[in-house]
């Protein structure tokens, strides 16, 4: 297969401006949101942060992508050559092409997983939404961003499809969890065949799809400065449709969107039920990743920031004040007074004080802090969720403050977040008769399994990107070597069992796609930070948030 499928190389050092760092009282009265190939506010940043990074000694660099970028080497007390490629890297860029997928001759995507040693298929053969991303920014980083664009045209022409589960019909604005391309070589036919929660276990629409569609298309606008895109009839009518399904007002009290069981990467019954981490934080990212793109000549686009604006407003006070929690707040949450009325009450969802887990007060460092998984009323879960709290990084739905307290628990709870496979999804694992409660007695969520508390090898990239954002690459760098000591060894696998993620997971796939792309994408992005311009927004401003509970912030 060739390595560049004809695809020219476009640079990577073009970006969104204004709106990395943007001010939400000025847009009301814009009526355009530029987009230009300048250097923005967070690209000067991440250049200054790769100087910071050559003085730390990181400077040395190797060729190893097939578009001839640099990669990162091993430190030098490697007994591999400071200047030899690390073999992984050749064969994941191998793995990663074997599972492209074609429609009518051109790359639409990734199949999850490319396990021939598998008897069963299930939907491992298909293009998910949420698996893709990692892939895409791989390609997008590589020069190859026409198989990213293919991607967005054919989900987005998937999103209009009449969608219905038995006889009800979702909403209009809904993404696909995935999709597949059936070839008749007889007829040489292509058939798109997509599942919009229909088909999937359990049968829960993706939450998550459309939210990823949003960043992905703001991913690849700053990527090849290619406004058109962005800015057709048809993307432009898929964002607000997408955005219309979330800002509809209806009987919810709170900023957060309500979601059930199994709508996002956990896809599975694991008690999410309610407001999730991972859909508030990436329900924040594409908000703002649509503001950016956004056109604002009619009174439809008008609207639509209106409304946007707001409601950024409103979801980054409530998740920065009331799913924030570090040693201040653990400690004041301990000594809540119940049963509390009218507009004064402290304690707002009527959290009994004993519901707080035993594991929580040694989790919790005495610095550090994160966004627990879940808030509504009477309930808090306390549980660490990983892609939530890095996707709050990068967003900046994390104030500076919070991001760094991320940093520093991951650094103070590195054995039980990181242990010896990057990373956990969620901690700790529940079990005995929590777990049959939660779970329903889900034998694939056993503890320190798959969801429930496994290690996933794609959550490197997010938590490099994290590091690199928060000026500390020598987190990634460990995790990353981490990964690079059983990765290929292993066969590439979707995740692994056990506390310390020592054991392939038990029905773990090999070679799955986004263990490899997310393995890529964290070496080229510490090659090369500026990359993270791509997929990270700088803090707005205007949402500083009015807290004075925790000083473990700035210690």
């Amino acid at each position: 297969m060739d390595g560049h499928l004809g695809m020219r190389k476009i640079s990577s050092h073009c970006s969104i401006s204004e709106m990395d760092d943007f001010d939400l009282s000025r847009l009301l009265d814009k009526p355009r949101l530029n987009i230009e190939r300048q250097r923005s506010f967070d690209e000067r940043s991440l250049s200054e942060l790769s100087i910071g990074l050559a003085r730390a000694g990181l400077e040395n660099y190797d060729t190893y992508s097939p578009g001839g970028r640099s990669g990162f080497n091993t430190p030098a007390s490697s007994t591999r050559n400071s200047f030899e490629p690390h073999p992984m890297v050749a064969d994941a860029w191998e793995s990663l092409r074997k599972s492209l997928v074609y429609f009518r001759g051109q790359p639409v995507g990734t199949i999850a997983a490319v396990d021939h040693q598998s008897e069963e298929v299930l939907n491992y053969d298909q293009v998910f939404v949420r698996d893709f991303v990692p892939s895409a920014l791989a390609f997008l980083m590589n020069g190859e961003p026409d198989i990213v664009k293919n991607f967005l045209l054919k989900t987005l022409h998937l999103q209009g499809w009449e969608k219905r589960v038995d006889r009800f019909k979702l909403g209009e604005g809904v993404m696909p969890a995935s999709f597949k391309v059936l070839h008749d070589p007889i007829r040489k036919t292509d058939t798109l065949i997509a599942d919009f929660g229909e088909s999937a276990i359990g049968r829960v629409a993706p939450v998550d799809s459309g939210f990823w569609w949003i960043i992905l298309l703001r991913a690849y606008t700053k990527s090849t400065g290619d406004l058109s895109l962005a800015e057709s009839s048809s993307c432009q009518k898929g964002m607000k449709l997408i955005l219309t399904l979330c800002l509809s007002e209806g009987f919810d009290t709170f900023p957060t969107l309500l979601c059930a069981d199994g709508c996002c990467m956990v896809d599975r019954r694991m008690g999410i039920y309610g407001y999730p981490i991972e859909i508030q934080a990436l329900f924040f990212m594409a908000l703002r990743s649509a503001l950016s793109m956004l056109k604002q000549d009619d009174a439809e686009g008008k609207e639509c920031v209106e409304r946007i604006v707001k409601r950024l407003h409103a979801l980054s006070y409530h998740m920065r004040s009331y799913f924030w929690l570090d040693f201040q707040q653990l400690n004041d949450i301990y000594r809540y007074k119940t049963e509390e009325y009218s507009h004064t009450a402290v304690n707002k969802f009527n959290v009994i004080p004993d519901s707080i887990p035993d594991w929580v007060f040694e989790f919790m460092p005495t610095r550090g802090g994160y966004f627990i998984g879940n808030v509504s009323p009477a309930r808090m879960d306390f549980r660490w969720f990983a892609l939530g709290n890095c996707v709050a990084i990068l967003s900046s739905l994390a104030t500076p403050e919070q991001s760094m307290a991320i940093m520093d628990l991951i650094e103070a709870r590195w054995d039980e977040l990181v242990g010896e496979m990057p990373l956990k999804i969620s901690y700790p694992a529940i079990e005995s008769h929590e777990w049959r409660i939660v779970t329903g007695c889900d034998p694939k969520n056993t503890r320190w399994s798959y969801h429930n508390g496994g290690s996933w090898p794609v959550l490197l990239w997010l938590v490099t990107a994290a590091c690199i954002k928060t000026g500390r690459p020598q987190i990634a760098r460990r995790a990353i070597e981490l990964a690079e000591s059983r990765l290929l060894k292993d066969g590439w696998p979707e995740y692994y069992d056990g506390k310390l993620g020592r054991y392939i997971g038990k029905q773990a796939r090999k070679y799955q796609t986004w263990s490899i792309a997310g393995y890529l994408v964290a070496k080229m992005m510490l090659e090369d930070p500026s990359h993270l311009g791509m997929i990270s927004l700088e803090e707005d401003k205007q949402m500083k948030p009015v807290i004075k509970r925790s000083s473990s912030w700035t210690c």
